[in-house]
């Protein structure tokens, strides 16, 4: 039985390396995303981290249009990051976790 606990408390060491691993992977992961027309190009990491911001000179002369491609191109751009992070995070996760009936949690 004590056997039992130590490979699996073994496994889930192994399992929480593996996730801070693609934790740091993810940071070098770059996300390009820009505004239908291309006047404003973002980059993220798949960790959801703003790297840069392009902004064409066109829409420096209008702040209300500028703020509006910004938060949609933001939004883009990090709902793209948070759907990798959450794949890659869980992908890492489930290949160290020791099975353990009834916590089938990430199928």
């Amino acid at each position: 039985m004590f056997g039992d606990l130590s490979n699996m408390m073994g496994k889930l060491k192994e399992a929480q390396e593996k996730v801070e691993e693609t934790k740091k992977r993810l940071d070098t992961v770059l996300i390009d995303e820009s505004a239908a027309n291309g006047n404003i190009k973002i980059t993220v990491t798949a960790n959801r981290e703003i790297k840069a911001i392009s902004v064409d000179q066109s829409l420096l002369e209008d702040k209300e249009e500028l703020e509006d491609y910004l938060i949609l191109t933001l939004n883009k751009a990090l709902k793209r990051a948070g759907e990798i992070n959450e794949q890659e995070l869980a992908i890492a996760a489930k290949s160290g976790m020791p099975n353990i009936p009834g916590m089938d949690m990430f199928k």
